[in-house]
């Protein structure tokens, strides 16, 4: 399920919600569920690297990486300035 940004037109809230594409959520501020779905903004590029790092030393410590050269693996490891 996909986090959403929405808009309240009854009372102006800005809110995040956790829904199915045929769910339609309510405002936590008043209930209403007349609403503007918004674009949600991506992540800052900071956290991107950081975030895909982390998946990057979970592969590595369960071994998916094994079949890459040992300096290949290195330069995985050390995120994007060494690639």
């Amino acid at each position: 399920m996909p986090i959403y940004d929405y808009h309240c037109q009854t009372c102006g809230h800005p809110f995040e919600a956790l829904v199915r594409s045929s769910t339609i959520p309510a405002c936590p501020k008043c209930g209403s569920t007349t609403l503007d779905k918004r674009v949600s903004s991506i992540a800052p590029a900071g956290k991107i690297e950081a975030i895909r790092m982390a998946h990057r030393r979970v592969a590595a410590a369960q071994g998916h990486l094994d079949h890459y050269s040992p300096s290949d693996k290195a330069k995985l490891l050390q995120g994007k300035k060494n690639i």
